[in-house]
């Protein structure tokens, strides 16, 4: 990492940084979860780009093409770190910074969804994503306006103690801001306890966080949540409101808070406006797999804080994307522009 060089390219940034989470998502539709030693059929079979680095990287392209998105990232030097590569290319995205090692093979997750429910089972091997580094991020070869970092859990040098941080993701998230970088994010639902112990040094250093009703609640300490796993107004912004005083206490400029679930999505801005919109509708008979719904969403939240959109503007975005993409089996399949995302939402809502 850059840390000599604190001086940033020069012009007003613009575009995305997606970075670290970088996998091949080996995706099977089954038609029910079996128990141990018996089987499932396996209906359909894809592989494709995973891993918050390539959903939101690609998600964001596809949504608005004219958006530049540089990749930050480690893959194997093999067959699926060339797909991956390949599929990055074809998106138009920056791969000045993305990387290939021998040391390792490309992460990969297999994905079983049940075509019944939708819901889905991950097997993650970690891979080349363990040997992703603060090392391997130079913010000064970057011209893009928001930092999507990411997954916190499943990197193993970046979840360590890096030099005189806590960890790897407070050594990326510092030098990002200091080139005056916007941070955001993303957990992934590991444990509770893993969840607080990585993400909290982080807290102090990030501008945004989106996470999911899980997420937020492991990091606040308490559930969101009252009935169903629908995210309680109430108890969302109490654990808005302690994440902003972390912030504080610790120098940080934390301004957006930001939980989603299914049904509902709740945003907070650090001078205490709570926002919400419900989810979209999107007939049963449409959807494939949920996978890469909360990547899609994610997405849509941060092109609105690109694009300096209102904040419900952004959640009725971020829901519309989240409803586009559960018609692909893949994260990224059926993800289209704005434009496009919206009037399949509000047209799915409407019938």
């Amino acid at each position: 990492m850059n840390v000599g060089n604190e001086q940033s390219k020069p012009g007003i940034r613009r575009g995305i940084i997606s970075a670290c989470s970088w996998t091949v998502d080996r995706i099977k539709i089954i038609d029910d979860w079996p128990q141990e030693e018996h089987l499932a059929q396996i209906s359909t079979t894809d592989q494709q780009g995973g891993g918050c680095g390539y959903n939101l990287g690609v998600d964001i392209r596809r949504l608005d093409h004219t958006i530049p998105v540089e990749a930050i990232g480690l893959t194997g030097n093999d067959a699926d770190g060339q797909f991956l590569l390949n599929n990055i290319k074809s998106a138009g995205i920056d791969v000045t910074q993305f990387k290939q090692t021998d040391a390792a093979q490309t992460s990969f997750t297999d994905v079983f969804t049940v075509s019944a429910t939708g819901k889905r089972t991950f097997f993650h091997h970690p891979g080349s994503n363990d040997h992703v580094t603060p090392d391997d991020f130079d913010f000064a070869l970057c011209n893009g306006k928001i930092l999507h970092l990411g997954l916190l859990g499943v990197h193993a040098s970046m979840d360590s103690p890096w030099k005189h941080d806590a960890n790897g993701w407070v050594s990326v998230l510092k030098a990002a801001q200091r080139h005056g970088i916007h941070t955001n994010l993303e957990l992934v639902s590991v444990t509770q306890s893993r969840i607080r112990e990585i993400a909290l040094p982080c807290v102090g250093h990030i501008d945004s966080l989106i996470a999911n009703e899980y997420e937020l609640g492991a990091l606040a300490d308490h559930s969101i949540c009252q009935q169903g796993n629908r995210i309680d107004k109430a108890l969302f912004t109490k654990a808005a409101q302690k994440l902003f005083t972390e912030s504080t206490a610790n120098g940080g400029r934390l301004s957006l808070i930001v939980a989603h679930c299914p049904a509902v999505a709740f945003a907070m801005t650090n001078d205490g406006t709570v926002y919400t919109r419900d989810s979209f509708t999107v007939d049963p008979a449409l959807v494939v797999s949920a996978v890469g719904a909360g990547d899609a969403f994610a997405a849509g939240i941060l092109y609105g804080v690109h694009e300096n959109l209102a904040l419900d503007d952004s959640l009725e975005l971020a829901h519309a994307a989240a409803a586009a993409s559960l018609r692909s089996a893949t994260t990224v399949g059926s993800v289209e522009s704005v434009e496009s995302c919206l009037a399949f939402a509000r047209s799915a809502a409407a019938s």
